[in-house]
């Protein structure tokens, strides 16, 4: 509950994970690291400053008595860096670009959870018009963005910003929608990157030849993409039908509509991959070597995350 250990948290938090970006000694990891130490470095400058503010006027070091105004949009713009929601999300993008594919999994879900309770902790004093308009422009770029990308890792990139908006625009009116958000999220983002490291999978175009390896698992991966756009019979459809129905029961209707219809952009570069990973065939081109069947199974743990981001919707009640 003291801002100070907040920002020593968030900065051991950084540290540890730049050795796992920069380990593979490529120029992209390189940059990568450089990337993400100077967003993360500036954001925790920012954080330590909104709170010094604040203990400065209220003589509180509390982090839910955050109470100057100043203090809170700064801390907002400290957050979202450390997120990456917009317009702060340039960082985000490149630098998975440049990690593998397990140290993305940690960036996109694992590390974003220090900065999202910090958000939690706070919400009942952030600026609801700040955060509103920063989620609303979160869900279009993302949607946007992630439209013309080939790359795997781009695409989940932009899908996590836009799954941030939506887990943004709730957080004054019910923090704990929030929580619940991100917890499916991470989930169904996890179930994703197990399966591309077992395909080892970095482009589109390597995904449509990836279905000869695992059948079955390509059907699932088509599954659990849907789940993560949101599409009502998966486990996805829960937390975007619990926010639309909250943003509505405060009458904020007009938000509810354009942070639905944003979401439409985000279905269709899911379906995109979707139909790449099982309705497409490869072009035959003479260089291209058919991948034979593997009989490699694939770890307890994609079953599992799969399996929950796929079933979990008829629990929902009991989640609530």
């Amino acid at each position: 509950n003291h801002w100070a250990m907040a920002w020593v948290g968030l900065e051991i938090n950084t540290l540890a994970v730049l050795p796992l970006i920069s380990k593979s000694h490529h120029p992209r990891a390189i940059e990568a690291s450089t990337k993400y130490f100077l967003t993360q470095a500036a954001a925790s400058t920012l954080l330590l400053f909104s709170s010094m503010t604040n203990a400065w006027f209220s003589g509180q070091w509390d982090i839910s008595q955050l109470t100057h105004p100043v203090s809170c949009m700064l801390l907002t713009i400290a957050i979202s860096i450390k997120l990456g929601l917009v317009p702060f999300h340039f960082w985000f993008p490149e630098v998975l670009q440049g990690s593998t594919l397990t140290t993305c999994l940690l960036l996109a879900t694992v590390m974003k959870f220090p900065p999202i309770t910090l958000f939690y902790l706070t919400s009942s004093s952030l600026n609801p018009a700040l955060l509103s308009s920063m989620a609303i422009a979160s869900a279009a770029l993302g949607g946007w963005m992630g439209l013309n990308q080939t790359q795997t890792r781009k695409v989940l990139a932009f899908s996590s910003i836009a799954h941030l908006g939506w887990m943004a625009i709730i957080l004054i009116y019910n923090p704990n929608l929030t929580l619940i958000t991100f917890f499916l999220y991470t989930m169904t983002t996890s179930a994703i990157f197990f399966i591309l490291n077992t395909t080892n999978t970095l482009k589109l175009s390597t995904i449509m030849a990836a279905w000869t390896k695992i059948p079955p698992l390509s059907t699932i991966f088509m599954l659990t993409l849907l789940s993560l756009a949101g599409l009502p019979p998966l486990t996805g459809f829960l937390p975007k039908w619990l926010i639309i129905q909250e943003l509505t029961k405060q009458e904020l209707t007009l938000a509810a509509t354009i942070i639905a219809l944003l979401s439409l952009l985000g279905l269709f570069f899911y379906l995109r991959l979707a139909y790449c990973a099982t309705i497409t065939l490869p072009p035959n081109f003479t260089n291209y070597m058919k991948q034979w069947q593997s009989n490699k199974s694939t770890n307890t743990m994609t079953t599992t995350l799969t399996t929950l981001s796929i079933m979990l919707l008829p629990l929902s009640p009991t989640m609530l």
